[in-house]
């Protein structure tokens, strides 16, 4: 069960960064909120890392497939993402900006390990993460008014992606810790895909009533009086 439960996640959260990858370089944004963004890319270079170096895994592979879309979704982003910043933020703050971010997110992970290990750090850093992460996708939303640079497809896949390791590690592993956060996750990502159903464009429905075309009268063929 838990093997079926790595597949299953490791499959969802590679179609996260497969859409991921698509969807910014169609709408030349980034998909990724980018706090989010920092600490994923430093989680997987590590850990996708040590993989190769310890022996591969089953997540081992998944880390490292992830990694190397996540340089390309980090692409997008120092690409695309100073349009999506005020006007007074020059190009060289921006890539500061970026380059703080990406020291800090390998800087958290790297004191995770030192506090609780490879193994815990890795559970740990993930889940706290990925609930950052669902909070972030829903103010992405809010801040970019809408869908732009998001699909339903990432965010049930990252739903789906983050559920099958609750249950992995946080029910049959015993973890409160990682069951709580990962039910919050649940909680955020299934507002986030609800947003964004409800943003869906709906069908225009023709008129209904005599004068209009395509309405009633048309539909059944009657004439007006």
């Amino acid at each position: 069960m838990i093997l079926f439960l790595t597949i299953a996640s490791g499959l969802a959260w590679t179609v996260v960064y497969v859409d991921a990858i698509r969807i910014g370089f169609r709408d030349r944004s980034y998909a990724i909120p980018a706090a989010a963004l920092g600490l994923n890319f430093a989680w997987e270079a590590i850990y996708a890392a040590r993989s190769i170096a310890t022996g591969i895994t089953v997540q081992g592979v998944f880390n490292i497939a992830w990694g190397l879309a996540d340089v390309v979704i980090v692409y997008t982003f120092l690409k695309f993402g100073r349009s999506e910043l005020p006007a007074w933020v020059t190009r060289r703050l921006f890539i500061g900006w970026a380059v703080l971010l990406g020291v800090t997110s390998f800087a958290v992970q790297l004191l995770f390990v030192a506090e609780f290990g490879w193994d815990q750090a890795a559970r740990y850093a993930a889940f706290l993460q990925n609930l950052l992460m669902s909070g972030l996708f829903i103010a992405m939303f809010v801040a970019r008014g809408g869908p732009r640079g998001q699909t339903l497809l990432i965010a049930v896949a990252k739903w789906i992606g983050t559920l099958a390791p609750t249950i992995a590690f946080g029910w049959y592993g015993n973890s409160p810790l990682i069951l709580g956060v990962g039910t919050l996750c649940s909680i955020f990502d299934l507002a986030y895909i609800g947003l964004l159903w409800g943003s869906r464009p709906r069908r225009q429905m023709p008129p209904v009533g005599p004068r209009g075309r395509g309405g009633l009268a048309a539909a059944t063929g009657s004439r007006e009086p």
